[in-house]
């Protein structure tokens, strides 16, 4: 039968089926954000600040194989904003300036052949919003009905005050910091164990009433990490934990004057140095008695790992912990038998401290994974899939056996070994807002920490007593502000420290 023996309606089926036959594919060309079907090859262009070509192992293993296992068909390209290996054979030449990896990501996002998605650091996060570089994910979620109810507050708050409230990037996995207390110390004296929601006074006031003994019997309250210091300017970074919440200010807006010289920044210093000086913290370590102390240890065979950390050695009450700190913890428990000297610990965990003032914040957080989709994307279909496929429930499940990392939906963590802990602890506060004029500065200063180490220097001269905290921080702008006046007139050269030394640019 010729096509006009067919009826009219067959013949006007067969026409219109042509039509869409031959529509179908021109379509699929034209519209690279809709959705693709399981067949077509295509590309997904991934982009990180530095894994590419050979060095991308890592990452695919992380993140994109299972993906490309399940998607045959979708062809995985990583491209990275920073070259890994420029500086790997020779440092950086003198007098060129750094590059920003901010920026570098930024000019890849607009470049002719933009990636898809985008792996980044958390603070770049609100720049890159702002700049209406990255997608809203919030339509997909509603549309396709993704279930974000199960992942955690630390994680999905954080995300959204980046946002202004609304959802640009997800990240699969986090750490993030809780409170690690002995339970012996607090049963020796008869005292409740912490608890979640405390303030940081309340934890101080707890700490000092768990702190006893003296020289080597010292049981010290807490600890902002489970290892001895070695100097005793040492806390002034160590207490970043107590003051990043604060969201105190180091530099002006205009980065030509320091601002420490003011009521926040002498608070914190008076109660830092208090606690210092009633033990609350423990004490540096006496290299020399440490030195004759291991090698009487090792030459009896009675040689102890954690010697020289005092949490492991049942000296310290309360300390920060992550995940990878609870693992050793829990690992040598199980092989306390083959640890001479070492007492397994009765331990369990609570939130972060917090601020009454920032109520709700805790620690840091470290989102591993965050990623969004570029707004130039070329297949911002297959950019959802992957973002909804590494996020969902299923990734979740599998990855949950991390050893270091948590993942980020609820459901899937859950304590390890089998073993009863407050585990939510790591779950339910807030990150720390992004505020960090330390990682902006040093994008146009390379010098930029060494005047902020200089406060190390003015910490322990009011530790020690040879001068009040107010004069020490006074001292510390002065020589911060002529600082940065040298720092502007020549950004490479090293800084002229008090009695006029140097400090050697860190390598980087």
């Amino acid at each position: 039968m010729t096509n006009n023996q067919k009826p009219k309606w067959l013949r006007t089926v067969t026409g219109m089926t042509l039509v869409a036959t031959l529509t179908v594919p021109v379509l699929a060309a034209c519209n690279k954000g809709a959705a693709n079907d399981d067949k077509t090859e295509r590309v997904l262009r991934i982009a990180t600040m530095y894994y590419s070509g050979d060095e991308d192992e890592y990452f695919r293993q992380q993140f994109t194989e299972i993906f490309e296992f399940s998607n045959p068909n979708i062809k995985v390209e990583i491209v990275s904003a920073m070259n890994p290996n420029q500086y790997r054979y020779g440092g950086r030449p003198e007098g060129e300036k750094p590059e920003d990896p901010n920026e570098k990501m930024k000019e890849l996002m607009k470049g002719d052949n933009p990636p898809d998605v985008v792996m980044i650091n958390y603070e770049q996060l609100p720049d890159l919003v702002a700049n209406n570089m990255l997608k809203q994910l919030d339509g997909d979620i509603a549309k396709d009905k993704f279930d974000i109810s199960d992942i955690v507050p630390a994680v999905i708050d954080g995300i959204k005050a980046a946002g202004d409230g609304k959802l640009y990037a997800l990240a699969p996995t986090f750490s993030s910091q809780v409170l690690l207390y002995n339970k012996k110390p607090f049963d020796d004296a008869g005292m409740q164990y912490p608890k979640d929601g405390m303030t940081w006074d309340e934890m101080f006031d707890l700490a000092r009433r768990v702190a006893k003994g003296e020289g080597e019997n010292r049981v010290y309250g807490f600890g902002f990490n489970q290892y001895a210091s070695g100097s005793k300017e040492s806390l002034f970074h160590e207490m970043e934990a107590y003051v990043a919440p604060l969201q105190l200010r180091m530099f002006n807006d205009a980065a030509d004057a320091l601002t420490v010289a003011s009521p926040g920044w002498e608070k914190v210093w008076t109660t830092m140095i208090q606690l210092s000086k009633d033990k609350i913290f423990p004490e540096p370590i006496d290299y020399s008695k440490m030195d004759a102390a291991r090698r009487a240890a090792m030459e009896s065979g009675q040689y102890n790992p954690f010697q020289n950390n005092p949490f492991m050695n049942g000296k310290l009450a309360m300390t920060i912990g992550h995940q990878y700190t609870i693992n050793e913890l829990i690992q040598a428990n199980k092989n306390a038998a083959n640890i001479k000297g070492y007492t397994p610990i009765d331990w369990d965990i609570v939130t972060m401290p917090t601020h009454p003032e920032q109520n709700g914040l805790g620690g840091s957080v470290y989102f591993n994974g965050l990623m969004g989709i570029n707004t130039k994307a070329q297949n911002s279909a297959d950019a959802w899939k992957f973002i909804k496929f590494i996020n969902g429930e299923e990734w979740a499940k599998l990855k949950s056996k991390s050893v270091n990392q948590l993942v980020s939906r609820s459901k899937y963590i859950q304590p390890r070994d089998g073993l009863q802990y407050n585990i939510k602890a790591f779950t339910t506060l807030k990150p720390v807002p992004i505020e960090n004029e330390m990682s902006k500065l040093s994008r146009q200063y390379r010098n930029i920490y060494q005047i902020r180490s200089m406060g190390a220097q003015y910490f322990k001269k009011a530790l020690e007593g040879t001068s009040t905290v107010s004069d020490a921080l006074k001292e510390w702008q002065t020589a911060g502000d002529a600082a940065l006046k040298q720092m502007k007139e020549n950004p490479d050269a090293p800084i002229n420290m008090p009695g006029g030394k140097g400090m050697a640019v860190p390598m980087w």
